[in-house]
């Protein structure tokens, strides 16, 4: 009978509020329900968090929502807001896929892929319809959000794309302005020819060049080196797009001025090639700290620049007002005349004076114009940061995003004009609101299960966390020192940690507080195990020396008084000495024997009672890193720095098996602590190549694999039931795998290892570039052939195969019936009497169910041989008029592919020009349908305001009148029934 093992799958991730992989987004809280949310500003911060998209509530540090698709196990590398719909977030993820998310359901509206490696820069076209992505790829795509699909591939730099911003959002030429054209941009910012496309994209990378991208002709217009000194790593474009900073190393910003006029003209002249430049060098602008600059934005309303790299700092400038600097130029005119005057000995007065005409602004120097502010000094190294975009008041919010795991939110003062004094201070900052409970600060390197499972220990260096298991919260946290190893005590009140200073910090869980610390070794402890028995518990250290220790309550008097109270106390009652430094120590579950790893590659047995050595395993190329002995006492299992696992014998030390385990050093190996299923010599290991392993110690195979950290892991530990294990990660990270009911069998594992690695393979063949040596074209197809996108196409060939001969047959049977009615239906194939229906509407349903972004890539695969099939089902739905924007995307792009194929052949022509009047009369009717629509809609418009007093009134066009009253308060008037 074939062995069946039972599955094991991830369940829950916590202690992880930020990842670095990402960026942070501040979101307005539009919960209306909740009055002090809305009232405080706070907002919330949208965040990536390994593969999950988390919202966190800044003010109360609470989780509201967190989005995760089941299918993607990739990490989330970059979040945007929709500039049109703030609850709608693009989100990029490390395998090049991208999700549109709605915040309010917390669901993937819409799935692209196109990018063939991490999505790095999003950017949001004025009105949400189009979608730009730039990736580590080097390409950027442009993706249509209404019609779910890629637009084109703009090819051109050569390293990772790290800005995009769409130009002529917002901007407004009357015809005279851009020089008499023919064309106008309008209110939005939209060019009136160009129904609503975006016309211009500018773009930074880390191979130090920004471009400009004509986006109506797919090709770049402009190229300018951004940075003197390496890669270009961040852009930010002013809200009103007059001028955008890039952002390299050494702490160099670079200002440029951007010829928005120009650029309309440009767009507007289709036939006229101008020869002109529209991205200006304005100047520099140098950071305190001399880093890379890693991200620049402008505040929203455009008068302050926020920029940090990777220290602890975000610095902050401030641009002054066209008076301040007017007086700031006439101030140096003013020196400059007077530092000529004593140059020359007197002068006549007038000179002196001289002409305080207002300069140009055009012409003064950036760093008159840009002035430092304000270094805001945050608790960790900043990844990312942004601005609070509240109601207008005198205090600015930004939102950091730590590397250690924490969100702060900080409030700056703004400038105020009244205030005039000789020497301006920097304005006090303060940090309102953080969130940091929910994590550690710094990687997990122990974690601990109590006896019941209920509560999780976790610890890093300084804090030691207690978790409820079931709800993963944290219930208690506490600081320590820098925690190498960790133990719950028989009771659950009290953990033990081991730190690297030599010392045992012993903590009362219920009280949080820290009740000893013992200094047991003069080197780090990497190692503790409490004994089976519960009343004793061993130490191994970096001193060459394991020791054991006695628990103990002893009655100590209060002092000033007489009456005494419980104290809890280890008592040191032996020590081991050995060779080299001990990296583990284990006890076997039937109290006789105590293992000890070593730094010299070997493992030692001793007798516990005698302490007398029993057996030495050798075997292991590099340090044993760390071992379990087996529930039964028979077997010890190791791992060690070198990738291998070893299986011992514990009666006389012969090494069972040996295997080359997994990529990188092996961190921990567990035991499933019972046998209650035959389960009792399966054990886990955890490696720094991010991977756990499950293996049967009996029969010496692999179960499972299981993926999910994106960091090396660091500790793991197996719950006392065996139901389930805990991992702790370098991505700050803990993760429950929990055991399901499902059973799996070691053939059915290996297949689809095998299957997984032929579809790897074949979707990288099929990403080969066509030209490997040549120069690549700057506009390319959005698409990419993924095993999702071959399978589709496989679908369409299939249902043509069965579609066609069923055609014919119905064809022919249909004649026969009009001869004889009693005629007996024909032999079809089984699909179509199972669900009853016609070939048509079979490969109707199949194309209709294959992904929009999905659909060009799946009928690439097709061969031109059943395009012909294609084409006859095409002309059937004209003529039916099914489903005809999707019968019109099919036709075109086919068309578009096989257009000298399809025009030589004569079969094709009748069917051709068959499909043009169809498709003609079918456009006809819903045109004439959709003016019926819009008269009928007019028409109610009419008779609603002839009945009522209120007028329906369009919402974006008095929002502008709003806006140009300028603040002006108008009289309001009632009616008063």
């Amino acid at each position: 009978m074939v062995k069946s093992y039972l599955k094991y799958e991830h369940s829950k991730t916590f202690g992880l509020i930020t990842s670095s992989a990402s960026n942070v987004v501040w979101a307005p809280d539009n919960d209306f329900q909740n009055a002090a949310l809305r009232q405080s500003k706070t907002g919330k911060a949208v965040v990536g968090a390994d593969e999950e998209v988390k919202c966190w509530d800044v003010k109360k540090g609470e989780l509201l929502s967190r989005w995760r698709d089941k299918d993607c196990v990739a990490e989330v590398t970059c979040i945007s807001q929709s500039t049109a719909d703030p609850d709608v977030f693009a989100v990029g993820y490390g395998d090049g896929t991208i999700r549109i998310w709605d915040a309010r359901i917390a669901t993937v509206v819409i799935s692209f892929d196109g990018h063939r490696s991490a999505v790095t820069v999003f950017a949001f076209w004025g009105d949400g319809s189009r979608l730009a992505s730039g990736s580590k790829d080097t390409d950027i795509i442009i993706w249509d959000l209404v019609a779910e699909v890629g637009l084109y591939r703009l090819r051109g730099h050569e390293n990772q794309i790290t800005g995009l911003q769409f130009l002529l959002r917002a901007s407004t030429y009357s015809e005279e302005e851009v020089g008499g054209a023919d064309q106008t941009i309008n209110e939005k910012g939209v060019m009136d020819g160009h129904h609503g496309e975006p016309t211009f994209l500018l773009t930074t990378s880390k191979d130090a060049k920004v471009k400009i991208w004509n986006l109506q002709s797919q090709h770049c217009i402009e190229t300018h080196i951004a940075q003197s000194n390496g890669e270009c790593w961040a852009l930010a474009v002013s809200p009103d797009e007059s001028g955008c900073i890039t952002g390299g190393n050494d702490g160099e910003l670079k200002v440029w001025s951007i010829d928005l006029r120009g650029l309309a003209k440009y767009a507007l002249r289709k036939g006229d090639e101008i020869e002109q430049t529209y991205l200006k060098e304005r100047g520099f602008l140098r950071r305190q700290t001399k880093d890379r600059s890693i991200g620049v934005k402008f505040h929203p309303r455009g008068k302050y620049i926020a920029a940090h790299g990777s220290q602890k700092a975000i610095e902050l400038w401030r641009i002054r007002s066209e008076g301040e600097v007017q007086k700031t130029l006439a101030r140096k005119r003013k020196r400059r005349r007077e530092k000529l005057l004593t140059a020359q000995n007197g002068t006549s007065k007038d000179f002196v004076n001289g002409d305080d005409a207002p300069e140009d602004l055009a012409t003064a120097d950036v760093t008159d114009i840009i002035v430092p502010y304000v270094i805001v000094r945050t608790s960790g190294r900043v990844h990312s940061m942004d601005w609070g975009r509240g109601a207008a008041s005198k205090t600015l919010h930004l939102l950091s995003a730590n590397t250690n795991n924490e969100l702060e939110l900080y409030s700056i003062p703004t400038k105020q004009a009244e205030k005039k004094s000789q020497t301006e201070d920097p304005p006090d900052y303060s940090r309102s609101y953080a969130v940091d409970l929910p994590g550690h600060r710094t990687d997990v390197r122990s974690v601990a299960l109590s006896s019941d499972d209920r509560m999780l220990a976790s610890s890093s260096n300084g804090s030691l966390k207690i978790w409820n298991v079931r709800t993963q919260n944290c219930i208690r946290t506490l600081d320590c020192g820098y925690a190498l190893c960790s133990s719950f005590l028989p009771g659950d009140k009290i953990a033990v940690l081991g730190n690297r200073n030599g010392e045992l910090e012993i903590f009362d869980i219920a009280s949080s507080t820290l009740i000893d610390t013992v200094k047991a070794h003069d080197g780090p402890i990497w190692t503790l195990h409490v004994h089976p028995d519960g009343k004793s518990m061993a130490t191994g250290s970096a001193d060459k020396s394991a020791k054991f220790f006695n628990f103990e309550v002893i009655q100590e008097e209060i002092p000033g008084s007489k009456r005494t109270t419980p104290r809890f106390k280890l008592v040191h009652t032996r020590t081991l000495k050995v060779s080299d430094d001990i990296l583990s120590l284990r006890f076997s579950p039937d109290s006789r024997l105590v293992a000890l790893s070593l730094l010299d590659n070997t493992v030692k047995v001793f007798f516990t009672d005698t302490l007398k050595l029993f057996l030495n395993l050798y075997g292991h190329k590099l340090p044993v890193l760390n071992m379990d002995i087996s529930f039964d006492s028979k077997l010890i299992v190791t791992c060690s720095a070198d990738k291998n696992v070893r299986i011992w014998g514990l009666d006389f030390g012969d090494c069972h098996k040996a295997f080359f385990a997994h990529q990188d050093s092996i961190m921990q190996v567990a035991f499933v602590p019972h046998n209650q299923d035959g389960n009792g010599h399966h054990f886990f290991s955890a490696s720094k190549d991010r991977m756990i392993k499950y293996w049967d110690g009996d029969k010496f195979e692999q179960i499972q694999k299981l993926e999910g950290h994106h960091g090396e892991i660091w500790a793991m530990t197996v719950s006392r039931t065996g139901q389930f294990l805990v991992t702790a990660s370098h991505d700050k990270s803990i993760r429950i795998w929990q055991q399901t009911d499902e059973q799996i069998f070691l053939e059915e594992e290996r297949e689809k290892e095998l299957e997984e690695l032929y579809e790897n393979t074949l979707t990288t063949s099929l990403e080969q570039e066509d030209e490997p040596g040549g120069e690549k074209a700057e506009f390319a197809a959005a698409g990419k052939q993924t095993t999702e996108t071959l399978m589709a196409g496989e679908k369409i060939a299939e249902a043509l195969e069965l579609g066609i001969p069923d055609l014919e047959v119905m064809r022919n049977w249909s004649q026969a019936k009009a001869r004889q009615p009693n005629i007996a239906l024909p032999d079809r194939h089984p699909i179509f009497l199972y669900t009853n229906t016609s070939a048509e509407v079979h490969v109707l349903n199949v194309v209709q169910k294959i992904k929009a972004a999905a659909l060009q890539d799946a009928l690439l695969v097709l061969p031109f041989t059943q395009v012909t099939a294609l084409f006859t089902f095409l002309q059937i739905w004209a003529e039916k008029q099914w489903n005809i924007p999707l019968t019109c995307r099919v036709l075109f792009f086919m068309l578009k592919i096989h257009h000298k194929q399809i025009v030589a052949s004569k079969t094709m022509r009748p069917m051709l020009h068959g499909i043009r009047q169809h498709l003609r009369h079918a456009l006809q009717r819903q045109k004439d349908e959709m003016g019926f629509n819009l008269a009928a809609l007019g028409f109610v418009g009419t008779q609603m305001r002839e009945k009522g007093s209120k007028k329906y009134v369009d919402e974006g066009l008095w929002e502008e009148e709003e806006q140009l009253s300028k603040g002006k308060k108008k009289r309001g008037f009632v009616d008063v029934a």
